[in-house]
């Protein structure tokens, strides 16, 4: 029986080699319907079949099938180990992760195996299942799905005292406060998560998502001198694990220096060796607009965006700085250009700038109610009258300041001259 299972399992992999899906397919099936009768090569030869198989099914992005082979390997399952059951379920469950457009069908199958995961009484991988469904709600934008699924689940995490669960569920909750722009719930639950992992050893991985979080939320306070400390030990952990999420970190890096306007900074960062190996057009990106923002100039960082949209537009946190050192340097050329009048008209603005004659003009109105500088729209004639600064005559507050003390003279007057009477 030993023999003939092992030899099953080779046939299969010459099916799958040779692109017989169908035989590989059916080969693969019969193995998992053997009989395991507690024996331990069995057991092995169909753990490897169901991985194997789970593999065949994600490179042929059959997800429907892979959907149905978790959903059916219960049966083979139940001989296995209960800690070895969870580790193959959730093994199986990420091969999803390559298949483009198979949320949905992740959602539901999860669902399924968190059921007959209560149903089994298997505690620890039903929370281990509610916490990849967590993440994917967080991916397909269901927040409230995510927070009414994080408030059950860290209840009882914290009475079990599961630390490594729990941090990973604490740093998703701040990941979906901070994409629902809850940044003090968000900074709340990474201050639990940091606590929370300063108890038990964290690994790497873990270590630098928690490190690449506390950069964004510096990030969004505008503090990125901190930001970038954090995103720098992200970087380090990520690329010290190889991990593909390393350029994404470089990428915040860049925008820190960019944002500090410290663009000169960026090319002996670059140099760096441990650097040097992500470089490619998302690095390119950014170094373009570094050089359009360290120019000043407009028509750079618009022509950066364009030939990079892909690049720059696809991570909403790059998108969101972006937007705000677009509005920054918009201001600083609008500025630039009106300096040398007194009254000028709307539309030769927007012909120097290079941008809509309306887009400017709303811009103008913006910054004379932030007070950038003083200045009046006259919009029937497409006219903006430019003042000078308005001097403050510090002879009035001199003034306010005498009738005040005079006033406090008379009121000590009339209360002496009342205890006199």
């Amino acid at each position: 029986m030993t023999q003939k299972i092992e030899e099953q399992l080779q046939f299969a992999r010459e099916f799958a080699k040779n692109q017989q899906l169908a035989e590989s397919e059916s080969t693969y099936r019969s193995i998992l319907q053997t009989p395991a009768q507690h024996n331990s090569i069995i057991i092995a030869t169909q753990e490897t079949a169901l991985y194997e198989l789970g593999k065949l099914y994600q490179e042929h992005k059959k997800v429907d099938q892979l959907a149905d082979l978790i959903r059916t390997s219960r049966a083979v399952l139940g001989s296995f180990a209960k800690s070895k059951t969870a580790k193959i379920i959730r093994n199986l469950i990420d091969l999803f992760a390559n298949v483009p457009n198979s949320t949905d069908i992740q959602i539901t199958i999860i669902k399924d195996c968190i059921e007959w995961a209560v149903s089994e009484k298997r505690n620890f991988l039903r929370q281990g299942l509610q916490t990849r469904l967590i993440s994917l709600y967080y991916e397909k934008c269901a927040y409230n799905d995510a927070i009414q699924l994080i408030n059950t689940l860290l209840k009882e995490l914290k009475r079990l005292d599961d630390k490594n669960v729990l941090i990973e569920v604490q740093l998703l909750e701040t990941k979906v406060y901070h994409a629902l722009r809850n940044i003090p719930k968000a900074k709340a639950s990474l201050t639990s998560a940091r606590t929370s992992a300063n108890a038990i050893y964290t690994p790497p991985l873990m270590q630098a998502s928690l490190d690449l979080m506390s950069g964004i939320l510096q990030s969004e306070d505008k503090d990125y001198k901190t930001g970038y400390s954090y995103f720098y030990e992200s970087f380090e952990g990520f690329a010290g694990q190889e991990d593909a999420r390393a350029l994404t970190v470089l990428k915040y890096l860049l925008l820190s220096k960019i944002m500090l306007n410290l663009s000169d900074d960026i090319d002996s960062l670059l140099t760096n060796k441990t650097v040097q190996k992500y470089a490619g057009r998302d690095i390119d990106a950014m170094k373009a607009i570094a050089s359009a923002y360290s120019n000043r100039s407009l028509k750079e960082f618009e022509t950066a965006l364009e030939t990079y949209g892909k690049e720059l537009s696809s991570d909403p946190f790059i998108r969101s700085h972006f937007s705000d050192l677009y509005d920054t340097l918009l201001e600083q050329n609008l500025v630039k250009v009106i300096e040398p009048f007194s009254c000028v008209e709307i539309s030769h603005i927007a012909e120097i700038i290079g941008l809509d004659t309306r887009q400017v003009e709303g811009k103008l109105s913006q910054m004379i109610l932030d007070k950038v500088f003083h200045g009046v729209l006259d919009q029937g004639n497409g006219w903006l009258f430019v003042y000078d600064e308005p001097k403050i005559d510090a002879t009035y507050g001199a003034a306010l300041e005498t009738i005040k003390h005079m006033s406090n003279v008379v009121d000590l007057l009339y209360q002496k001259a009342s205890a006199l009477n």
